[in-house]
């Protein structure tokens, strides 16, 4: 069964594409899901004026996220922590702490699932590279220095 999608569905194609899926797909999922529709001429003129702002869209993210790439690229963050022997640390730095300190300086929101680091427990230097949009990444420093 042909279908015009009307959302964004991952693997099948983007908003104003005209796809080819199963017919029981297509009428339990995409179909009640409003994510697609019967692609009659009228609905085929309508959504392609949406597929064009899509696309618009599409490129002002991307321009978006080389810019906020370009501004994270190299940033360091200092984290504070206790420390018992061995310059081991009581509370591990994980990816939510890194990902508050960029919304704290940068004021951008990132999901901590999009932020890749091993789990830093001793004092030093470390790395996290962040996954801002599709291939777009960003690598940042992480200093962990001992409480006073």
């Amino acid at each position: 069964m042909k279908v015009l999608l009307t959302r964004e569905v991952a693997g099948l194609g983007i908003p104003g594409d005209v796809v080819e899926v199963k017919d029981g797909y297509a009428r339990n999922y995409i179909l009640p899901r409003k994510l697609g529709v019967v692609p009659t001429p009228h609905e085929l003129a309508r959504f392609g004026q949406l597929r064009s702002s899509y696309e618009a869209e599409l490129a002002d993210r991307h321009t978006q996220a080389h810019a906020l790439a370009d501004k994270l690229t190299g940033a360091e963050f200092v984290f504070t922590r206790r420390v018992h022997d061995a310059d081991k640390l009581y509370a591990t730095v994980r990816p939510q702490d890194v990902a508050k300190e960029i919304e704290d300086r940068f004021g951008v929101k990132l999901d901590p699932d999009r932020i890749r680091m091993e789990t830093v427990e001793t004092l030093g230097e470390h790395q996290a590279e962040l996954l801002l949009y599709e291939n777009i990444t960003a690598t940042v420093k992480l200093t962990v220095t001992p409480a006073a």
